[in-house]
């Protein structure tokens, strides 16, 4: 029993040593295949990451059979097309150094390679589409028929949406049209400014050159280039940048030309002067650099713009001019006449208006030709802004002139007796307006300006308007002549003024229409009063020498003396007082002047050389005091006679208004009025 127990022990023993190594070698097993699994891993991953390009590979050989036979068809159709295109872009691409080099050495042969570009970009946009449209249908089927991969397909689909957008597809000529293009508007360019010369003058050559209008300034072979490269620009929408570019060299060109007349005057404002007497100067010039800038530059601008465009048809080219005489000055020589039509109203502004509507009048038919276009709008319409207010001004002004004159009859009249300033201008005025340079202008103004409130303009209405003035001036001399206090000055201040009618009006056209009767009465008023002067005045002298008493006188020498030296002590006085008084009278008119000067001196001098011969040796006797009675020896009372009466330097000018005279009325005071008061 011991020993089977025994026994039984070691078998368990052995048991546990078997069951011990088979769990070890289970662990170490595990631990195999745990390191295997790990090693494993990473080699899946690989597996995976090509299974798809695997299976886009065997996808094919997995399709139906009828859509792997049939996919070979699809291919060539969309091939063939593809294979057009492409040999066409690199055609194009073929044409780059051409086109990227300098159009003037060969033009003709520069436009004919842009347009094989223009003909082989047109051939890409129409066959561009079809090409991919035929390529998107080989897509589809492959996609259809799951005979490519989807992430393949997918960029396809992508590759040809961007090439039907219309900018990838303009970008088919990698910008070779658009740097041709550019070229060519460059030698557009230098084609016109190196043929677009200012013209070479002065302002003094102004008037001759005006009187011819020059041919086309470029020429015909350049024209002809011109003409070439427009077609092209045109053909690909770029017409209005040729436009700009013409614009820019030709008024440059026209500006340059005009620089050399000075027209820095056209600039001047509103403000910078008082009245039209400061720009006089400047209106004159105006007048004929309008002319010649009208008749010579811009009619050859006109000329030039039709033979350029005439191919495109009226209105680029009619558009295109109106562009340039806008930016070459035209736009200026309207704004002066607007200028001087808003300046402060004054008689000269009447002459200068009728000049400007003169200069505007004799370019009438000039202006209706190179302007008339629709283009034009805005230089006809500050044209005939400005002929209106050339018209409205110059009628107002015209019909105010009786006014004005009337009103002068308040002002006080000259203290040196001499001729009022208002009627000197006055009567040169009226006879410049009835003259034969303003008289057919101011009867067209003032028909015009009549005929716009729709009543009748006759010559006669102008007339007797000129006869109503100088009736105005005759009221005033009767209303000045009536506040001298001093009749003697009275007088010579109508002797004066009855003269100057007389000798300004008589042989002129308001002289005319006056009638010689007239001027006959006027001259007889100034004899008239010539001879009342000299009685109260001159005429007055010889008395004071009378010679009663000295001949048959018996009492002595020294009492005939002391006569002598009464009667010449009181010549002097005499003689002294008129002259003082009257060295500050003036008689403007030279002849006038002379014969009033020779009256008083054989009024007075035969009678004082007379008596100073025979009483003169009385008074000489007494030495030094002898100067106090015999003042004056014959010959210096002669050449103060002889001096009186001559005019102050300035004070009598020609057709000249005072520089304050501004606006037609100042404080009630109209401008004639003030150009008086200014100088009495």
């Amino acid at each position: 029993m011991a020993e089977s127990g025994k026994g039984a022990s070691n078998d368990k023993i052995q048991n546990l040593i078997a069951a011990r190594k088979s769990l070890k070698l289970s662990l170490e097993k595990s631990k195999s295949l745990g390191l295997a699994l790990g090693k494993a891993g990473p080699r899946l991953d690989e597996i995976n990451q090509r299974l798809p390009s695997l299976e886009a590979s065997v996808r094919p050989i997995r399709a139906d059979k009828d859509a792997l036979v049939a996919v070979g068809g699809h291919i060539n159709r969309a091939v063939g097309p593809a294979a057009a295109v492409l040999k066409v872009f690199d055609a194009v691409h073929g044409l780059e150094k051409s086109l990227l080099s300098d159009p003037r050495n060969d033009l003709p042969g520069y436009l004919s390679v842009l347009k094989r570009l223009e003909e082989a970009l047109k051939f890409l946009g129409e066959n561009c589409g079809l090409a991919i449209q035929w390529l998107e249908d080989i897509v589809e089927y492959l996609e259809d028929n799951s005979v490519a991969d989807e992430k393949y397909l997918s960029n396809l689909k992508k590759c040809l949406r961007e090439l039907q957008n219309d900018d990838e597809r303009s970008r088919l000529d990698g910008g070779l049209l658009d740097a041709a293009l550019d070229k060519l508007e460059g030698e557009f360019r230098r084609l016109l400014a190196e043929h677009s010369v200012p013209l070479e003058m002065s302002s003094s050559s102004a008037d001759e050159q005006a009187a011819a209008i020059a041919p086309s300034q470029l020429p015909v072979a350049v024209i002809q280039k011109l003409q070439a490269i427009l077609g092209r620009l045109i053909a690909n929408n770029r017409l209005e940048k040729c436009i700009s570019i013409y614009v820019d060299v030709r008024s440059s060109n026209v500006r340059s030309s005009l620089q050399a007349l000075n027209l820095d005057y056209l600039e001047i404002s509103i403000a910078e002067f008082n009245d039209v007497q400061s720009i006089e100067g400047y209106i004159a010039q105006w007048g004929k650099h309008l002319e010649f800038a009208v008749k010579h530059l811009f009619e050859a601008e006109y000329k030039l713009c039709n033979d350029v465009f005439e191919r495109i048809g009226l209105d680029v080219w009619m558009g295109c001019f109106a562009k340039i005489a806008a930016q070459a000055g035209i736009l200026a020589f309207l704004q002066f006449g607007k200028t001087v039509t808003e300046s402060k109203n004054d008689p000269i502004k009447l002459l200068k208006l009728l000049d400007i509507f003169a200069s505007l009048n004799k370019l009438r038919l000039d202006f209706n030709r190179l302007f008339g276009g629709a283009a034009c709008a805005e230089i006809q319409n500050l044209t005939r802004d400005l002929i209106k207010s050339v018209i409205d001004g110059a009628a107002e002004i015209f019909w105010e002139l009786l006014v004005q004159v009337e009103l002068q009859r308040k002002i006080p009249p000259p203290a040196d007796g001499g001729v009022p300033r208002p009627v000197t201008f006055v009567t040169e005025y009226c006879n410049k307006l009835l003259g034969d340079d303003y008289k057919p202008i101011l009867t067209h103004v003032l028909h015009i300006h009549r005929s716009w409130k729709h009543e009748k303009f006759q010559d006669k209405l102008l007339v007797k308007e000129m006869l109503s003035i100088i009736k105005a001036i005759e009221l005033n001399l009767e209303t000045w002549m009536k506040s001298y206090e001093d009749n003697t000055l009275s007088n010579f201040f109508a002797m004066n003024n009855h003269y100057h009618l007389y000798k300004h009006l008589k042989g002129t056209k308001l002289g005319e229409i006056l009638g010689d009767s007239w001027l006959r009465e006027h001259e007889q008023y100034k004899d008239y009063y010539a001879a009342i002067f000299l009685r109260d005045s001159w005429g007055k002298l010889p008395s004071h020498l009378s010679r009663e008493g000295l001949i048959l006188f018996s009492g002595g020498r020294a009492t005939a003396r002391d006569l002598v030296k009464k009667r010449l002590k009181t010549f002097n006085e005499a003689f002294d007082e008129m002259y003082n008084k009257q060295s500050n009278w003036v008689v403007p008119d030279r002849d006038l002047r002379e014969k009033t000067s020779q009256l008083i001196v054989q009024s007075v001098v035969p009678v004082y050389r007379s008596y100073m011969q025979n009483y003169g040796p009385l008074v000489e006797q007494e030495g030094n005091s002898s100067s106090k009675y015999a003042k004056y020896s014959v010959q210096s009372l002669e050449q103060m006679l002889s001096s009186l009466f001559l005019p102050k330097p300035g004070r009598y000018g020609s057709f000249k208004v005072n520089r304050r005279v501004s606006d037609k009325f100042d404080n009630g005071v109209p401008a004639l009025h003030r150009a008086a008061s200014a100088i009495v």
